[in-house]
Parts: structure tokens; C-alpha cells; sequence
């Protein structure tokens, strides 16, 4: 089933079935009658084909499918944080910022553009703000809509993580991590870790968005990937955000292997007589090739290519003199197969921090925190 079947306000209605142990109680909670309150519950039980309570003359009882489910509906049901707020309602904003038009939203949904427009206008109309601009045959959602769209996402990843969890309780493994992987994760860390985890779960779904942090840092925040692997970023700007350091890497200077500096341990001032190729003003990378001359008292040498993309720099390097800064780890099959060399090596205190950066909101399932947990064993020198 998908989360689009369930209704907010029987999910509410169960928050507080658990919260007061009874059903009178969570009926005069949520208004409802007690038969309405009864036959909500009936039907999320229903859906999910496990009880959630056992039925006792002294109340409610919560299953082992109610603590595992209930506490997903809370987390989702606080991001949602209005009792306005509908499953359709839901549907359609997050449909809407997804493809950016109401007829892009109706192909993904399958719901009428009717619908649609009637969904999100009354999202405006009890939120009391605007929501979407129009702007030619594109729709943009207002500042107001991008916050209120994000909170949907992770609501939505709440509810999924919900039912996949429901699921293993049956016996069902349907569940998944979705990895953005920066740069250097992508080099070691990363597939070791996916190797590992999957040799004992090879029925979880790992799916790995490539990007620079710049690319991932909106998909991990609304909830369209789990954890991001790379670089950490201090300090860290974005206060939803928790990062956790994996281990500490060494940078050098590497050039071709036929480089006039291979083999001779140059110093800075040499150093800085070549281009470089190097990531972008901003970056941890840009930032210790900085620091490698500012202490030395000397100018930075000419940047003629900004790129952080290792197969760019590689082809760069091997057919010029230019010089950049990486882990070798990224490049360790062109340094043994002798397309590149290391030019030299930066001071130990020059060095980039990995790790791992999750939501502050983030609850990882039970296979979610396995592969945490492979990702810091072979984070390990």
C-alpha cells in the first residue's frame, strides 16, 4: 500500500488512542464519535493487516505494530503540524513543487487538475498565506510553499519509514537508503560500506545520488535522500542538519606523472608557480589550497579551471602541468597505473575532515542504522 491511502485524521485519531489508552477519550480528542473513532481504527488495521491495539475492559493496549507505527504518525503528524492539512492537500503541494506545474503534478498523481487547484487553494485559504505564483506555463511555489512542501517531504518519508517498517514486522523486507554521495565518498568509504551491508541484507533497495554538496544538501533536507557522505562543513550552516565525523583524510598535490616537480618534494613557493585546477571558493578543498600558501606569506597562484569533478581534473592533469589538490584514495588507479604521480604532500594539520550529515529529525529504521554503523567500521584506518 502506499502512504496516499491512509487519512490524516484516522491517523491522528490513533496518536491518541495510545497517548490516553482509551477510546472514549482519543474520540473526544480528536472529534469524533466513538463509532467513527472505532471504525477509523478499523480501517488503518485493516490496511496494514496487523492490530494495533488489543482491545481490554481497562482500555487500549499498543501491539508491537503500534509502537512501531504510532511513533512514525506522531513525527510525520508534527511536521504536518496543522489538523487542516489533508493526505490529498498533501499530495498535491508536494506534486506540485515536484514537477512545477499543475499538469505535471495531474501525470504524477493522477488526480484532476480540478482537484489539484482545489487541493492547494484551500491549503493557502486555511494556512492564510500564498502558496504558489504563476509564472508563464511554470508554477513556483511562494517561499511560504517551499517551507510548507519540505515539511510535507519529511512527513512523508515518516509515513514510509512507517509502513516499511509494518512491513518487516510481517516478514516483508521492502525497505531502503537512499545515500547522497559527495565527491571522495564515492572513491573508498562509500561502496566498502554498501558491499559490507549488503552481504547481510541483500534484499534493502541502496539507491546513491552523485553530487558535489551543493546538490545534495536540498534532497537531504527534504527527505528524498537519508544521509549524506563527503566533507563535513564547519560551521555548519543549516541548523536542521547534524553532522557526524567519519574519519580524517590526507590531501596531496598530485600532477602527471612526467610532472617538472614529480619526484623533487617542492616546497609552496615552487608549488606556486604552476595552474591549478581546484573545487569552487567555499568548499574545504579550495579552502586548505588557500591556507597551503596564505601561511607561507605567498600569492595564490592562478586558478584557470574550477571543477570538483575528479574525472575532469584527471584528464586535465595528465595532458597539461596543471596542478590540484585530492585524496588519493580518488585517484589510486591512475597513481598505480602511473598516469599521475603525488607532487607532495600537504602539512598533517592540512587535512579534510569526512563524514556523515543527517536530518536533527532524522529517526533511521533499523537497517538505516546497520549501514550507519558499516559506514563508521570501515571509516577506520
Amino acid at each position: 500500500m502506499e502512504i496516499w491511502d491512509l487519512n490524516l485524521r484516522h491517523l491522528r485519531a490513533i496518536t491518541k488512542i495510545a497517548e490516553l489508552g482509551t477510546m472514549n477519550a482519543a474520540a473526544q480528542a480528536v472529534n469524533l464519535t466513538q463509532p467513527a473513532i472505532t471504525q477509523a481504527l478499523s480501517r488503518i488495521e485493516a490496511m496494514i493487516a496487523l492490530p494495533l491495539f488489543e482491545r481490554r475492559h481497562d482500555g487500549m493496549i499498543a501491539t508491537a505494530a503500534a509502537d512501531i507505527f504510532v511513533p512514525r504518525v506522531m513525527a510525520a503528524l508534527d511536521h504536518i503540524a496543522s489538523p487542516h492539512v489533508t493526505m490529498s492537500r498533501m499530495r498535491a503541494l508536494i506534486a506540485l513543487a515536484d514537477t512545477g506545474s499543475y499538469t505535471g503534478a495531474s501525470m504524477l498523481t493522477g488526480l484532476s487538475l480540478p482537484s489539484l487547484h482545489r487541493a492547494v487553494s484551500d491549503l493557502a485559504l486555511s494556512s492564510r498565506k500564498s502558496l504558489a505564483e504563476r509564472r508563464g506555463k511554470i508554477v513556483i511555489l511562494t517561499g511560504a510553499g517551499e517551507v510548507m512542501a519540505r515539511s510535507f517531504r519529511l512527513a512523508r518519508v515518516e509515513l514510509e519509514a512507517g509502513l516499511s517498517e509494518i512491513d518487516a514486522l510481517k516478514g516483508h523486507e521492502t525497505r531502503r537508503i537512499a545515500i547522497g554521495a559527495m565527491p571522495l565518498s564515492r572513491a573508498r568509504v562509500m561502496p566498502a560500506a554498501v558491499t559490507k551491508f549488503l552481504r547481510r541484507n541483500p534484499h534493502v533497495h541502496i539507491s546513491i545520488v552523485e553530487g558535489s554538496r551543493s546538490e545534495l544538501v536540498d534532497p537531504l533536507r527534504n527527505g528524498s535522500i537519508d544521509l549524506m557522505i563527503g566533507a563535513v562543513r564547519e560551521p555548519l550552516a543549516e541548523p536542521d542538519l547534524h553532522q557526524k565525523v567519519l574519519f580524517r583524510d590526507r590531501i596531496v598535490a598530485i600532477g602527471r606523472a612526467k610532472h617538472p616537480l614529480s619526484g623533487l618534494s617542492p616546497s609552496a613557493a615552487e608549488l606556486a608557480t604552476y595552474p591549478w585546477v581546484i573545487s569552487s571558493i567555499g568548499t574545504p578543498l579550495r579552502h586548505l589550497w588557500e591556507q597551503m600558501f596564505v601561511r607561507e606569506g605567498l600569492a595564490l597562484p592562478p586558478v584557470l579551471v574550477e571543477s570538483g569533478s575528479v574525472m575532469t581534473i584527471r584528464q586535465l592533469l595528465m595532458d597539461s602541468d596543471f596542478l590540484t589538490l585530492l585524496s588519493p584514495d580518488q585517484v589510486l588507479v591512475e597513481l598505480e597505473a602511473g598516469w599521475l604521480a603525488r607532487i607532495a604532500d600537504l602539512p598533517e594539520d592540512l587535512d579534510r575532515i569526512i563524514g556523515v550529515t543527517t536530518r536533527n529529525s532524522w529517526n533511521p529504521t533499523r537497517v538505516q542504522s546497520e549501514f550507519l554503523a558499516d559506514l563508521e567500521a570501515v571509516s577506520v584506518p
